[in-house]
């Protein structure tokens, strides 16, 4: 048994694993369903990325969800024309949806261009929404969406569930990372020197 390791740039034949043996282009399998064998890493993509979010909660747990989309959004997040500052997600009904998402307008669009604020279905498992649900009704935790990439051209919104923080634990959050560059910067300082 071999196991497909590369195909050859050129496209003149396959490496197999096992015995090493080289094989001219073989008609039944097409090159370019060779290189999609060959190649089954996962390409992530970043969109964009909720910043405030871990400063004003506590994220205890994230997902993964898929979301429902229409063509000129597609577009529209391929040119990285996405703000998640404000936007949250709730249950409704068995069902997981996106609210407060900017994704703005296809530049190349025509009439049929989308509502840059209209409520976007996400797509997860119903054990999963049910789960999330569970989290969601208990006291002060909140469905918060952290970030939005491309995994293998298919756009995904990575969920956290989080707890609101209060003032003063923005303020200890604030203090540990100024002590933590004032030592950096100490350390960094101390190797010059030396």
């Amino acid at each position: 048994m071999y196991h497909l390791i590369s195909v050859f740039p050129d496209g003149d034949g396959v490496f197999l694993g096992g015995d090493v043996r080289f094989f001219p282009k073989a008609p039944a399998m097409g090159k370019g369903r060779i290189e999609n064998v060959a190649k089954k890493g996962i390409a992530e993509k970043p969109i964009c990325q909720n910043k405030r979010a871990r400063i004003n909660y506590f994220i205890d747990e994230t997902c993964e969800a898929g979301i429902a989309l229409v063509g000129t959004e597609v577009k529209a997040l391929r040119d990285g024309r996405a703000n998640l500052k404000d936007s949250y997600a709730l249950i409704k009904e068995g069902e997981l949806f996106l609210y407060d998402l900017h994704i703005s307008p296809y530049s190349h669009g025509n009439r049929e261009n989308h509502n840059p604020l209209r409520i976007r279905k996400l797509l997860m498992h119903r054990q999963e929404i049910k789960r999330l649900y569970g989290k969601s009704q208990e006291r002060g935790l909140a469905l918060i969406p952290l970030r939005m990439y491309f995994r293998n051209s298919k756009v995904k919104v990575e969920i956290g569930v989080g707890r609101g923080k209060k003032l003063y634990d923005k303020r200890e959050d604030i203090k540990l990372k100024e002590d933590r560059r004032a030592m950096e910067r100490g350390l960094r300082a101390k190797n010059r020197d030396s």
